[in-house]
């Protein structure tokens, strides 16, 4: 296997008394898409932080091709692009005066710089607009103003935080598109978001976060393997629950039942052949169904799987 492009263990940061990132590790090969998925406030942005050098660990490390991200700033920020949710341009200034400045920080200039700067406009699809004071642009045009100006430099490896929020569906679409296209050329992404259609789209390995923790780390088979066929939630008479429990976990499509919250929790090798078995064993034991979800294996139902919540709660 590849040695790891970045590596990050035991990492904790706290705020205070709130503690956002508590104990994770986990690393990354090149050449990944690698997904943060969770909710606001589960750390993903604060991982994205000490990854940029924006922040130091109270407890833990992080190296990025073999450096240091607290102690050797200077060869990890030559190496990365950040491009932070919120956005990080010149509202009064064109776009090709943003990433003259954005280039300038990075000890770029001249003719290389430009031909830089032309390269990523281009990417970006807003050669045409070079000249236009940003803030006469659409906030999908801003968000990918901003990611050209984190790619300014040619880093190995680009952090983005949640960089569709707010933006239309056609600018979404061709922010997805770029970012595959990045990744085809070699580029190593770090992408965070709570948006579950954007992992499954983009990522090849995801971490579900929640409360600064990682409750879950695979790939996008491997995570929705662990529902196996499916979860069933059904609530029934408190009664009855005692009386019936033994003839349900015998049933031949369940594979394990728990009592979770006022309801049985029933996970599956196949949801819609247990359904039909649970819903005959009801009836003929004359018990009746009060409540039913059924959650077919996707990577939505492993968070409520693994939280007991839906990612937008």
């Amino acid at each position: 296997m590849p040695s790891p492009v970045i590596s990050i263990n035991g990492l904790v940061k706290k705020y205070g008394e709130r503690v956002a990132v508590q104990g994770v590790s986990f690393s990354i090969t090149e050449g990944e898409i690698f997904g943060l998925l969770g909710p606001n406030g589960a750390g993903k942005t604060t991982i994205l932080s000490i990854l940029s050098t924006l922040l130091v660990p109270d407890e833990g490390n992080a190296t990025i091709i073999g450096h240091d991200v607290a102690r050797e700033t200077k060869r990890v920020k030559p190496l990365i692009g950040f491009v932070p949710q919120e956005l990080a341009l010149y509202q009064t200034l064109s776009a090709w005066d943003n990433l003259v400045f954005f280039g300038r920080i990075y000890g770029m200039g001249g003719a290389i710089l430009k031909e830089r700067i032309t390269t990523v406009l281009a990417l970006v699809g807003l050669s045409d607009r070079a000249g236009d004071l940003v803030q006469t642009f659409s906030g999908g045009m801003k968000r990918r103003l901003n990611i050209a100006a984190g790619l300014i430099h040619q880093p190995r490896i680009l952090f983005l935080d949640e960089p569709t929020v707010g933006v239309d569906p056609q600018s979404r679409n061709f922010i997805f598109e770029h970012v595959e296209r990045l990744n085809e050329g070699g580029m190593t992404i770090v992408y965070t978001t709570h948006y579950m259609e954007e992992a499954e789209r983009l990522c090849d390995r995801v971490a579900i976060m929640d409360q600064g923790r990682i409750l879950a780390l695979d790939t996008m088979k491997g995570l929705v393997d662990m529902l196996g066929g499916g979860v069933i939630y059904v609530g029934l008479v408190q009664a009855s629950v005692e009386t019936l429990l033994p003839s349900l976990r015998s049933l031949p499509h369940v594979r394990m039942v728990v009592e979770e919250e006022g309801r049985l929790k029933i996970e599956t090798s196949d949801s819609h052949l247990a359904l039909l078995e649970l819903i005959e064993l009801c009836k003929v034991s004359n018990v009746s169904i009060l409540s039913l979800e059924m959650l077919q294996p996707n990577l939505e139902s492993v968070f409520l799987h693994l939280t007991g919540k839906r990612l937008r709660d």
